[in-house]
């Protein structure tokens, strides 16, 4: 009768370990499919940073082109400028002459001739050009 006894306890042991066993490997899968889960979403949650990133990128990228851009711009407003108020000089210098000389003013024309002379000289002839292009 002990033999019989030990069969049964025997049973119920194997019974009791294919239970946890079994359990354990249901709670082993679950947890394998949530660290899978986990790292897909980290996987897709690393592209969205990479995505993030070459657009900053990019974007940084723009931004220091139209940087340049501006400062180009405004330094050719710049010239500009300097060349309106050149010719703004050269053009009332002209009408004084013209004035001048409708007066019969020759010492005063004379005067204002070499005024004009003077500025056309030290005016550049091509300062509104990048100086920068090689010919």
């Amino acid at each position: 009768m002990s033999s019989s006894m030990d069969n049964k306890m025997v049973a119920i042991r194997t019974g009791r370990r294919a239970t946890r066993s079994t359990k354990r490997k249901q709670r082993d899968n679950k947890l394998t499919r949530s660290i899978k889960r986990i790292r897909a979403d980290m996987a897709e949650i690393n592209e969205g940073h990479e995505r993030i990133r070459h657009g900053q990128k990019e974007v940084r990228e723009k931004f220091e082109e139209i940087s340049k851009e501006t400062a180009k711009l405004k330094e050719e407003t710049n010239i500009i400028s300097k060349q309106s108020a050149a010719n703004q000089v050269r053009l009332d210098l002209m009408f004084q002459i013209i004035k001048a000389r409708s007066e019969n003013d020759a010492p005063r024309d004379a005067v204002l001739t070499q005024i004009l002379r003077f500025v056309v000289l030290q005016t550049p002839l091509f300062c509104f050009y990048d100086q920068r292009i090689s010919y």
